[in-house]
C-alpha cells in the first residue's frame, strides 16, 4: 500500500466561474477569495495498492483475494493481471469551512470548489500512475457507478486496505457513502481502449458525463442497463 499525499491541486478562479455559472463583474472577487480559502484548507492524499486478479468466473473476479461481483469489471479485466484499487480525499475541513457559512451562495461554491478539487486530484494520480508503471492508457470503475456494479461493493473494495480512516481520514457510513463526502474510490485498470462507466449509462442529464451513451457496448457487456 502507498500513501500519497504531497498532491498539487490548482484552481483557477475563472473556470470556477464558468463552473457555477456566474459573471465575471459581479463575483470575481468573493469567487477568488473563496478559491483562496479552499487552497488553504484542503488535504489532498492518495491511497492505493498494486494489486493482481487472481481469479475469474463469468460475473465476478477476484483481486488479491477479494471477491468484486460485477460482469463489466470482470470483462474489462479478462487480460489483465495487474491492477490499482484506490481511495483518494480531499479531506474533511473544506466541508467543515463550507458549513461554517450562513450564505448559501458561499456554501455552493465551496461545494463546486470541493468537486473540482477532487477531479484534480483524480487527474494527477492518473498520471503519477502512467509514469510510475510506464502505462501508456489505463481506465477505471467505482463501485456504484453502474447497477452492474453497486455501491454496496465499496465494503470489498475498503477491506483490500487497512486502518483507511487512521491513514487517510476516510470511512464508509452504514449506507456506504464515503465520509468525507468530497472522496473518491474505484479500481485503475491498464486498457489499450479508455473504458468510461458513462459508454453504459442512459441517464440523459448529468453534468459529471465523460462518454454519451453507447448501446451497442451492452451487448459486448452482456448486460441490460437500467433506463432513466
Amino acid at each position: 500500500m502507498e500513501l500519497l499525499d504531497d498532491i498539487p491541486v490548482e484552481l483557477d478562479p475563472e473556470t470556477v466561474l464558468k463552473q457555477l455559472h456566474l459573471s465575471n463583474g459581479k463575483y470575481v472577487e468573493e469567487v477568488q477569495e473563496l478559491v483562496k480559502t479552499a487552497h488553504s484548507v484542503i488535504r489532498p492524499k492518495v491511497i492505493y495498492e498494486v494489486s493482481y486478479v487472481n481469479n475469474r468466473s463469468d460475473d465476478a473476479v477476484e483481486i488479491d483475494g477479494v471477491s468484486f461481483t460485477s460482469r463489466v469489471l470482470r470483462i474489462n479485466l479478462e487480460k489483465i493481471e495487474r491492477v490499482f484499487p484506490y481511495i483518494m480525499t480531499i479531506g474533511k475541513e473544506l466541508e467543515d469551512t463550507a458549513n461554517s457559512f450562513s450564505d448559501l451562495v458561499k456554501r455552493y461554491s465551496l461545494e463546486t470548489i470541493g468537486n473540482m478539487a477532487i477531479d484534480s486530484i483524480g487527474t494527477y494520480f492518473e498520471d503519477f500512475l502512467k509514469r510510475r508503471y510506464r502505462l501508456e492508457k489505463i481506465s477505471e470503475m467505482n463501485p456504484g457507478s453502474l447497477k452492474d456494479w453497486p455501491i454496496t461493493q465499496q465494503k470489498q473494495l475498503f477491506s483490500l486496505f487497512d486502518n483507511v480512516k487512521d491513514l487517510i481520514g476516510v470511512e464508509l457510513t452504514d449506507s456506504l457513502l464515503m465520509i468525507p463526502r468530497k472522496s473518491a474510490s474505484g479500481i485503475y485498470f491498464p486498457t489499450e481502449v479508455t473504458f468510461y462507466s458513462c459508454q453504459l449509462c442512459p441517464r440523459k442529464k448529468c453534468e459529471e458525463r465523460q462518454a454519451p451513451y453507447d448501446k451497442s457496448l451492452e451487448e459486448k457487456y452482456g448486460i441490460k442497463s437500467a433506463r432513466a
